[in-house]
């Protein structure tokens, strides 16, 4: 575990108390709740205020991120076609920012991102911040479902592999082969905005 800068996590339906066994034992001190609206009404314990609550009783501490790092952009200069554009969102000044107090962060405590995906190539925590501290040399683990921590670096093997189109670059470098493979990934599975019923209805005649 001590190879790791921090870490990430998607609770998805995991029970309260599992959760925070798995953040203990990858020694995590403090967590960056990266959602853009912190709530579930799901799992309710995973909202703000108790999550908070819960998380300092464990001395683990918490900080809500969403408002820079989240997933679903206030912007509409940030959307294309009604997708979450995550190139666009990186290249904000409070993106950047918001990735520099992260990586001073890690460096004085056990940090871990915090969404709602189970699966990290399903997440923008991964997608979106995970790649952007992994290319400040932040080494990045995965806390995956299981239980066990996937490198960043083996998460990025796994999303070149489920690229097809990525592979058929056989002629292209690695770095280009990737930054493919991450463009397609978040067009997949990127926050989309609702379209009204009435532009909907529009849209069809």
């Amino acid at each position: 575990m001590t190879a790791f800068d921090l870490f990430s996590i998607g609770y998805s339906n995991i029970a309260a108390e599992r959760f925070l066994a798995m953040l203990q034992d990858a020694g995590v001190n403090a967590v960056a709740d990266v959602r853009s609206v912190p709530f579930s009404r799901w799992s309710p314990w995973f909202s703000q205020h108790a999550l908070t609550a819960r998380l300092a009783q464990a001395g683990i501490s918490y900080a809500a991120l969403g408002d820079t790092l989240g997933g679903r952009p206030r912007s509409e200069d940030l959307y294309r076609d009604g997708v979450a554009d995550y190139e666009a969102m990186a290249a904000q000044p409070e993106f950047g920012a918001a990735i520099d107090r992260l990586t001073e962060a890690a460096a004085r405590s056990r940090l871990c991102l915090m969404c709602a995906e189970r699966e990290p190539l399903d997440c923008h925590r991964c997608l979106l911040v995970a790649r952007h501290l992994a290319a400040r040399g932040l080494a990045v683990g995965h806390i995956l479902y299981d239980g066990t921590v996937e490198p960043h670096t083996a998460t990025e093997q796994r999303l070149l592999a489920l690229d097809d189109e990525a592979c058929d670059l056989f002629a292209a470098g690695q770095a280009v082969r990737l930054a493919a493979a991450y463009r397609r990934r978040a067009r997949a599975v990127a926050f989309r905005q609702k379209v009204p019923a009435a532009r909907r209805a529009a849209e069809k005649r």
